[in-house]
């Protein structure tokens, strides 16, 4: 009998590095995490299916986060949205919403290994993200409940605020990436604790 592979997260090499990162940034991989591409029509006939299948209408304003419980809808594009569930949801989720695309044309793929998540949080967060990031990221700008589509030390990214409270980020970043992101991010927090780089 085969055995069953256990999954590996992109960064679980680096696992130790980014919990020694201290002071005012923490860093830490946030694993396996469910993602589910959606492509519909938010005007559409399966709208209020998928908002029922959701827990919360798609967010239509550009760069908006929908959240229900433990999932988050993200505004990707005009008819596009990324579907974040806890690990193992994925399944559960993508078939959910295929069920309330019936009626029209669209699409689901589950995207859960394309991406892996950084999270960046701490008093300093906001500004290790600004030295690769082009947004202006004060929480008047970027609060809670938006998210971002944009480039973080020259890889793709998507920007997702936590919290109010203290500044913590998600980072979504391709797992071919994740990597190179890391140790930037480690590199870049290097000035606001001891242990961020070593």
């Amino acid at each position: 009998m085969a055995e069953a592979a256990t999954p590996v997260s992109p960064l679980a090499h680096l696992a130790r590095r980014l919990a020694t990162a201290a002071g005012a940034v923490r860093l830490r991989e946030v694993t396996f995490l469910a993602q589910v591409n959606l492509r519909v029509d938010a005007d559409g006939p399966a709208a209020p299916n998928i908002t029922r299948a959701l827990g919360a209408a798609l967010p239509v304003a550009p760069n908006t986060v929908a959240r229900h419980r433990d999932t988050s809808v993200l505004w990707l594009g005009p008819d596009e949205w990324l579907v974040v569930g806890p690990p193992g949801s994925q399944g559960r989720l993508s078939g959910e919403l295929r069920v309330a695309l019936v009626p029209e044309a669209g699409s689901v793929v589950d995207v859960s290994a394309h991406r892996t998540v950084v999270e960046i949080a701490g008093p300093a967060a906001r500004a290790v993200l600004a030295k690769g990031c082009p947004l202006d990221l004060h929480q008047q700008r970027f609060p809670v409940g938006r998210c971002a589509q944009t480039m973080l030390a020259r890889a793709q990214v998507v920007l997702v605020p936590r919290t109010a409270e203290e500044p913590a980020y998600w980072v979504f970043v391709r797992a071919s990436f994740a990597d190179y992101l890391a140790e930037w991010l480690l590199d870049a927090a290097i000035e606001y604790g001891p242990g961020a780089a070593r």
